[in-house]
This record gives C-alpha cells, sequence and structure tokens, in this order.
C-alpha cells in the first residue's frame, strides 16, 4: 500500500527507537506548526514564518535582522546570476566607502529632500564629538559621482558602466518587516554613465529585463514591468522604470526593484562633463539601478503556506531532502545505504540534495521540519522502498506523491523540480491576475480599493490627481497610490476620461495600497 512506510514512520510521543544498537528518546511533530494562519493573520503569518523557517533572527536593534544561511544562500544564487549578466554588459564590480560628507550628500537638492529622513549620521568618535557629522550612505549617487567627474575626460572615457554590491542604511520608518523593510539591507547598484540618452534608455530597459527575470524565472514570482509617476520617481532622476509585484493576501503591491534614467540632473550638478568628438563640451547621461533583498521577502509572501515556507527549485538551497523511514526488524543499514546512494547520484547529476539522518528525531517529525523550511521535494525510503527499488517523492508545492524507480532516479526528478518551479509561478499569476480590476469612475475605484484588488485605471497623468487620491483615501490601512503605469498598455478608447478628475485620460495606471 502507497504510503504506508511513511505513515508508520510518524512515531508515537515518547516511544523508544533502537537505531545502531543504542536507544534513544525519539521526538515527535511537536510545537513544530505554525500558530498564524496565512489567510487570517498574514503579518503574524510572515512574521512567524521567516523565523520557523529558518530564514532570519530577530536582532536587539530595531529593524534589523540576521540573515541565516537558508536566507543568505538564495541571496548568493540571485547574485551569481545577476553579476554574470551585467559582466556580460560590459559593467564591472568596484566598491565606494559607506561614509559621506554632508557636502557632498547636499548636493543634488530633491536628492537629498527625498533621503534626508532616512538618513544615519556619526556624530561621535570615542567619546569626543566630530568636528562634521558623517552621513551613512541611504544610497552611492553622491558618494560615486565626483569620481566619475574626475574619471570621465573625454568621449573614449565613456561610457563608465560600475555596479556594487553592498549594504545601505535607511533609518527612519514605521512597521520594519523582514525583508521588506528594515534599517540596513543588502543590494547592488548599478551607476553608469553615457554619452547619448539612447544610450542610457537601452541601458535602463535591458537592467530591467534581468530584474523580471530574477522576480519570474528564478523566485517565480510574476511582475509587471512599468513606469513610475513623477510623484514616485527616484527623488533627483528624470524617469523610474519597475518591476511591481502584488501581494494578494493584503491586496498591497511592492516595488520590487527599480532602474532609473538619471538624465543629466546629476551630471549638472557634480560637473560630469566630457569632450564629444566633434571637440565639444557636453554632459554625460546617467542611470543608477538595484534590486535587494527585498526580493527574498516578496517569494516568501507569495508561496509560503500554513506548513511554513515553500521555496521555488531554482534558489533553494536543498532542493531535495531524502528521509530514511525505517521501522519494526527493517534492514536499516540497507535503507540508510538506499539515502546515501539517491543524495550521491542527485548530487552528481548537480542537483542539490541532502539526507537526514538524525537518529533522534521521527521521521513525521523530520517532514514537518523540512516542510517549514521550504524544501521543494522530498524523498521517503522504507522497507517496501527497498524492496521494490524505488524512492517515494513528495511535493512541496502541492503534496503530490509519485513513486520513482531507481533507474530513473535523475531524470525524474529533475522533471519534477521543472514541473514545481512552473507550477509556483503559474499559480501566483493565476492569484495576481484575479485581483486585478479595471475601473472607470471614482466609485468603482474606492470599492476595489476596499475589496483588495490590484487596480488598472485610466489616468490623466497629473500630480495634483495623484495627491488628491492620496489624500481622499488616506485611512488605517495606508493611502492609495499609483504603482506604475504598464509598458504593456490596454487599448485606451478616444474619450475615456481619468477616473480621479474626470480630465482626458492619458494612460492606464495601476494604482492600490503599497508596502
Amino acid at each position: 500500500m502507497a504510503g504506508k512506510d511513511s505513515d508508520k514512520g510518524k512515531k508515537k510521543e515518547g516511544k523508544k527507537e533502537v537505531v545502531h544498537g543504542k536507544k534513544k528518546e525519539v521526538k515527535k511533530e511537536t510545537g513544530l506548526g505554525l500558530s498564524y494562519k496565512k489567510d487570517e493573520n498574514f503579518g503574524e503569518w510572515y512574521s512567524e514564518v521567516v523565523v520557523s523557517g529558518e530564514m532570519i533572527e530577530y536582532y536587539d536593534i530595531s529593524g534589523c535582522y540576521i540573515l541565516r544561511p537558508w536566507a543568505m544562500s538564495i541571496w548568493e544564487i540571485l547574485q551569481t546570476f545577476f553579476d554574470a549578466e551585467i559582466k556580460k554588459m560590459k559593467i564591472k564590480n568596484s566598491y565606494f566607502p559607506l561614509f559621506v560628507s554632508p557636502a557632498v550628500l547636499q548636493k543634488e537638492k530633491d536628492h537629498v529632500e527625498g533621503f534626508a529622513p532616512e538618513v544615519a549620521w556619526v556624530t561621535k568618535s570615542g567619546e569626543s564629538d566630530l568636528e562634521v557629522p558623517i552621513a551613512i550612505r541611504p544610497t552611492s549617487e553622491t558618494v560615486m559621482y565626483p569620481y566619475f567627474s574626475k574619471w570621465i575626460r573625454g568621449h573614449r572615457d565613456l561610457p563608465l558602466r560600475l555596479n556594487q554590491w553592498c549594504n545601505v542604511v535607511r533609518w527612519e520608518f514605521s512597521n520594519p518587516t523582514p525583508f521588506i523593510r528594515s534599517r540596513e539591507f543588502l543590494w547592488q547598484e548599478g551607476h553608469t554613465a553615457f554619452a547619448t540618452k539612447e544610450e542610457a534608455d537601452e541601458e535602463v530597459l535591458d537592467i530591467l529585463e534581468l530584474y523580471r527575470r530574477i522576480y519570474e524565472e528564478f523566485l517565480a514570482v510574476p511582475v509587471s514591468k512599468g513606469k513610475k509617476s513623477e510623484l514616485e520617481k527616484f527623488a533627483g532622476g528624470l524617469y523610474t522604470t519597475t518591476v511591481e509585484a502584488f501581494i494578494p493576501n493584503t491586496g498591497r503591491g511592492i516595488q520590487g526593484a527599480t532602474s532609473h534614467c538619471l538624465g543629466q540632473n546629476f551630471a549638472k550638478m557634480f560637473e560630469i562633463n566630457f569632450e564629444n568628438e566633434k571637440g565639444e563640451k557636453a554632459m554625460v547621461w546617467q542611470n543608477s539601478w538595484a534590486y535587494t533583498t527585498r526580493t527574498i521577502g516578496v517569494m516568501i509572501m507569495t508561496h509560503g503556506d500554513d506548513k511554513g515556507l515553500v521555496l521555488p527549485p531554482k534558489v533553494a538551497t536543498t532542493q531535495v531532502v531524502v528521509i530514511p523511514v525505517p521501522y519494526k526488524d527493517a534492514n536499516t543499514q540497507g535503507i540508510y545505504d538506499a539515502c546515501a546512494a539517491t543524495v550521491k547520484s542527485l548530487n552528481e547529476s548537480g542537483i542539490r540534495a541532502e539526507a537526514d539522518f538524525r537518529d533522534n528525531y521521527s521521521p513525521g517529525w523530520k517532514y514537518s521540519h523540512w516542510e517549514m523550511k521550504g524544501v521543494p521535494l522530498r524523498i521517503e525510503i522504507g522497507p517496501k522502498d527497498l524492496a521494490n527499488n524505488q524512492v517515494r517523492a513528495v511535493r512541496r508545492d502541492n503534496g503530490a506523491k509519485t513513486d520513482i524507480p531507481v533507474a530513473n532516479l535523475v531524470e525524474q526528478v529533475k522533471d519534477v523540480l521543472d514541473s514545481i518551479q512552473q507550477n509556483l509561478f503559474e499559480t501566483a499569476k493565476q492569484k495576481r491576475e484575479a485581483c486585478v480590476q479595471v475601473v472607470k469612475t471614482w466609485d468603482e475605484f474606492t470599492e476595489a480599493l476596499n475589496q483588495k484588488k490590484l487596480i488598472l485605471a485610466p489616468w490623466c497623468d497629473e500630480e495634483d490627481v495623484e495627491k488628491d487620491v492620496k489624500t481622499r483615501t488616506k485611512g488605517e490601512m495606508g493611502a492609495a497610490k499609483t504603482l506604475c503605469s504598464p509598458f504593456d498598455q490596454p487599448e485606451l478608447p478616444e474619450g475615456t476620461l481619468c477616473f480621479a478628475s474626470g480630465k482626458p485620460a492619458k494612460k492606464w495606471t495601476y494604482w492600490g495600497r503599497s508596502y
């Protein structure tokens, strides 16, 4: 009977299990489950799942978190992908200091106003006050650009394309949330300078496509590519493009990653000039772009369930966990050997697999433990599996069980992992699409907002109207704002009016509450 071995493996509390001739107390599945349900109390569920799934640990300074290896390894997988892609684009890595002098930070007025409340300052050294306080970077435009001005002289010095992997600090905020909003976070930030706007525009979209791939191909999270409104764009920039995700449970949009064209604004402030091919003096065109450890939080919110994390195979540290299920007078050593052989052949084929041989935990306890940590596929090997030269595979995403002959192990496991990756994306996409509501009027808009929808509405593209929408929707849940105007624009029939102002609409825009 299928599943018999694994069911018998769920030991009763306190039963003694004899392994390798030693008597051990076997821990049953107690105290492992989550106390909150995702659909009932999303905030508490999320706070619990990130700790129980061993992604983070809370720290004694509010808004700061320890990233444990289970989370850090996901960051490293994304980093490996992105770093290789930008190197193909001839972008080079560098590292600039963490500290910024106040004079430099305050050079670009709009920029510093945008970041001022979040800047942390170093004011003392030991017991003595610093003569001039030093800022800790909230982002590195002002750190880097004085040196761009020094290094760029003629058209042969262009393009200058740099990236750095680092941490940044943004202090002043409410509602810290692991991965989503933290005082210190990890990111990459790219900073580039070009002779022409065309080159800058092209790079903005090339980078945005890499961000889409991080979310959709690796994290299995659907996103919309689009442009931010003037109100929501990067402080001091020309325009901002974004990949926007949406969390159906909370009805909130979340900025996934941004790629900004800075235009010539910073070039003017920092005097980044070059002599063009005609011998004339010209200003460079600049971009900056970044994605952060927030990516991991969006993934957890999208796929996690009431049993814990659900990790897409492409980013899971451990893609397959192999669990021995010995019982009664089973050939324990034979089962352990089969588990070790399974791990070996999976590892040799490039699949990240490990076995859980801990003998003071019952198989049932181990199932719950690895489900909590979100491992995509569990393989169980019991006496019947050993006798039939097969393994039992259980998917984390949908719980489906299949018996796989040892002869086809690698091939079938690869297929199952591909299927899990695809299914996570398709499921998330369907959930997201079910939340999209097209509205034409203010009444439809407020109703959709109360139903936690991702709202697509015709808009006149006026800043005052957006400010007005924010004011009119202020409440306990937070105000609604534009998330982005998707590049993929539905047809806008002539005579369509803005849902909020009644003026002629210029484009379709996503609206909603956001993180």
